[in-house]
C-alpha cells in the first residue's frame, strides 16, 4: 500500500552500497547524466574513498535501508533508512551477501590465520594472501594493502573486462604503484601449514610455494532478495527497483556488478541520451591518444639503461616510480608491455582487435651489473633499479611472441611495467658452508640470475670454488664475457666457462659433456654431491627433469647425470643439491 510521507531528501537515483558495483553505478549516472544521485553505506567507510574524492559523490555513512515503497499519489519511490526517509526515482541495492554454506574451492587446514571474507587484525607488515577473482576480492585485497598489509592476490582466471569499473580501476591503481602483487592465472591448489603458518603450494611452474601470515579467500556472492530490504510488491512492479546480480542481458538489475547504466534507466530517466547510457568503451577502443593515456594508465616504471649486446640481446635496467627494489639473488620480476606499443617484426598477434588495450606480462630473472662503476663488486641492496637480460624472441608458425618484438623498440627514457614484487624461491638459501663446492649451469640468458648470485657469493666471502657454465650459439651472444673474465682474474676460486655450440673453430659441446667428461677434475673442481650444490636455469632439454613418476626425458639432461652421481633434486619438503629455475 502507498504511503505518504514527509521526505528529509529528495534525489533522482539512490544507491544502496558502497561496494564496488554499488561505485560504479553511481559514478556512471552521475556521468550520463542523471542531476542527483546519493550513495549510502552501511558502514563509515568504503572500499575504494578515492573514487568518492575524485568524483565528488553525494555519500551518507551509516546507513542502511529499512523498506522501500511507493509515495502515495505518485510513481516514486519511498527509502526509509535508520537515518532519513528519501523520495527518489530509482534504487539500487548494491549489497550482495555471501552464498549461504560457503567454503573454499582447496581443502584448508583449521587455522585461526586461514579465514572467509575476514580480514586479519592489524595486518600492518604482515603478508596476506587473498584467494578470488570477483570485484569481492578486489574490495578485500584493497582494504588489506590500505591497512599497510604486503598483499598477493591470487586471482587465478580473473577478466578484468567483468569486474565492475570501480574494482578495475582500483586494481590497475594498486598494481600502477606497486602496492600488491596479482597473479592472474594462478591460484593455490594446497595451503598446509609450515611452522605455524599458512604456506599456499601452487600447481604453476612459473608461481613458487609461497608462505603468508594469513589467508583471506573471497566468497562467491549472491543477490540480495528484496524481501531482505523491505521492498514492497508495489515498489518492485515500478521497474525501478534493481537488484545487482549477475550478467544477463542490459538490465542494470541484472549487470554484475553494475559496471554500466543499462536499458531500464532508460525508463526511469527518459530526458537521458540513450547513447550515454551505454557502457562507456573510450578506453578499450584505439583512437588519437589512447597509447599514451594507456601507458598512463598501466605504466610505472622507466626504463634507464638499455645497451644492446647485438640487434636480438640486451642488457637493460628499470626504474620503479613506487616501492623498492630489494631482492634475492635468483628471484625473478615480472616485465609489462602493452598490446598497443608497436613491434619490431611483422608478425600479427592473434585476436589482437580484442587484445589491443590489454598489458603483456613476462616474468624474467634477475641479473646484476656484477661490478659497479668504481669496479667493486656490486650491492644491489643499495641500488634503485633492477637489470634484465633478454633475447628477442622470433615468431616462428606455431608461436607468436608477443613482449620481446615490442620491448626491442624501447630506449632509455621509455616507459615500462614493472610488477609489485620479486617472488621466486630459486635462490642461495641452501648453500651454507663457505668453503663448498657451488656449479652454475645455463642456456643463453639463463644465465641472468647466476650473475647476481656469483656475485653475492663473491661478496660475501665464499672461498670454495664457483663455476659459471652457460651454453650459447655464437660467442656474440655472451653479454657478460668481459665482466666475468675480471671475475676470473681477482677471484681464483671463481671459474667462467662459455661454450659456445656454432662456432666453425670450436668444437661443439654441451653442458651436459661436462659433466659426462670429467672437465671439471681437470680443473681441480670437484663435482661431490657431499659438498656440491648445482643450480640450473635455460633450456629444460638442459636441465632433464623427470616426470612425476620419476621418468627421465629421452634425451639426457644435466639432472639424470647428477642423480647417477649420487645427488638428490631438491623439492618441496625434501632439500636437495639440484636446484633448477622452474618458470622458463
Amino acid at each position: 500500500m502507498a504511503i505518504h510521507q514527509d521526505f528529509d531528501l529528495v534525489y533522482d537515483l539512490v544507491v544502496a552500497g558502497g561496494t564496488a558495483g554499488g561505485l560504479s553505478v553511481a559514478i556512471s549516472s552521475q556521468r550520463s547524466g542523471v542531476q542527483s544521485v546519493r550513495l549510502i553505506s552501511r558502514s563509515n567507510q568504503v572500499t575504494f574513498p578515492e573514487l568518492v574524492r575524485d568524483n565528488q559523490l553525494d555519500i551518507g555513512y551509516g546507513e542502511m535501508i529499512e523498506a522501500v515503497d511507493v509515495v502515495e499519489g505518485g510513481d516514486e519511490l519511498l527509502i526509509v533508512t535508520n537515518r532519513h526517509r528519501y523520495r527518489a526515482r530509482a534504487v539500487l541495492l548494491a549489497h550482495r551477501p555471501a552464498l549461504p554454506d560457503y567454503t573454499p574451492p582447496i581443502p584448508v587446514p583449521d587455522l585461526p590465520a586461514i579465514t572467509v571474507d575476514t580480514e586479519p587484525e592489524n595486518p600492518q607488515d604482515r603478508d596476506v594472501l587473498v584467494v578470488g577473482y570477483t570485484d569481492h576480492a578486489v574490495e578485500l585485497a584493497a582494504t588489506i594493502a590500505a591497512a599497510g598489509g604486503n598483499v598477493v592476490l591470487a586471482a587465478g582466471g580473473m577478466d578484468p573486462d567483468l569486474l565492475s569499473p570501480a574494482a578495475d580501476n582500483a586494481l590497475r591503481r594498486m598494481e600502477r604503484e606497486r602496492r600488491i602483487t596479482i597473479l592472474y592465472r594462478s591460484v593455490p591448489d594446497e595451503i598446509a601449514v609450515v611452522d605455524g603458518h599458512p604456506m599456499a603450494y601452487f600447481n604453476d611452474r612459473r608461481t613458487p610455494d609461497l608462505q603468508f601470515d594469513h589467508v583471506v579467500f573471497a566468497s562467491h556472492r549472491r543477490t540480495l532478495e528484496p524481501e531482505e530490504r523491505g521492498v514492497t510488491t508495489e515498489a518492485l512492479a515500478t521497474g525501478k527497483v534493481w537488484l545487482l546480480g549477475e550478467p544477463d542481458g542490459d538490465s542494470i538489475a541484472t549487470v554484475s556488478p553494475g559496471h554500466r547504466v543499462g536499458l531500464d534507466m532508460a525508463a526511469a530517466f527518459p530526458e537521458l541520451d540513450p547513447e550515454r547510457i551505454q557502457p562507456r568503451k573510450t578506453r578499450r577502443h584505439r583512437h588519437e591518444g589512447a597509447v599514451e593515456e594507456l601507458r598512463e594508465e598501466h605504466y610505472n616504471a622507466t626504463i634507464t639503461h638499455f645497451e644492446p649486446t647485438h640487434s636480438d640481446l640486451w642488457v637493460l635496467r628499470v626504474k620503479p616510480d613506487h616501492g623498492g627494489t630489494d631482492y634475492t639473488p635468483g628471484q625473478y620480476a615480472t616485465l609489462g608491455l602493452g598490446f598497443w606499443e608497436e613491434r619490431i617484426d611483422d608478425a600479427i598477434d592473434p585476436n589482437l582487435e580484442n587484445r589491443w588495450f590489454k598489458l603483456i606480462r613476462r616474468s624474467y630473472s634477475i641479473s646484476s651489473r656484477i661490478l659497479d662503476e668504481h669496479g667493486y663488486l656490486v650491492d644491489e641492496g643499495g641500488l634503485d633499479e633492477l637489470e634484465f637480460y633478454i633475447v628477442l624472441v622470433p615468431p616462428t608458425d606455431d608461436n607468436i611472441p608477443e613482449l620481446t618484438p615490442r620491448l626491442a623498440l624501447k630506449r632509455p627514457g621509455d616507459r615500462i611495467y614493472l610488477g609489485p614484487k620479486v617472488a621466486g624461491r630459486y635462490t642461495l638459501d641452501a648453500v651454507t658452508n663457505p668453503a663448498g663446492t657451488v656449479m652454475f649451469f645455463s642456456t643463453g640468458t639463463g644465465e641472468a640470475p647466476h650473475n647476481a648470485m656469483a656475485t653475492e657469493l663473491l661478496r660475501k666471502g665464499h672461498h670454495g670454488p664457483i663455476v659459471c657454465a652457460v651454453s650459447v650459439r655464437n660467442s656474440v651472444d655472451l653479454g657478460y664475457l668481459d665482466t666475468h673474465r675480471e671475475l676470473e682474474r681477482r677471484h681464483h676460486n671463481y671459474h667462467y666457462l662459455p661454450m659456445p655450440t656454432r662456432e666453425p673453430d670450436i668444437a661443439k659441446r654441451y653442458i651436459q659433456d661436462l659433466v659426462r667428461d670429467g672437465d671439471f677434475a681437470a680443473m681441480g673442481v670437484s663435482l661431490d654431491p657431499a659438498t656440491t650444490h648445482v643450480y640450473m636455469c635455460g633450456n629444460p632439454a638442459m636441465i632433464g627433469i623427470p616426470d612425476e613418476e620419476g621418468v627421465f626425458p629421452a634425451t639426457t639432461g644435466v639432472v639424470e647425470l647428477l642423480v647417477e652421481r649420487g645427488f638428490t633434486i631438491d623439492k618441496r619438503g625434501q632439500p636437495g643439491n639440484i636446484h633448477y629455475e622452474e618458470y622458463w
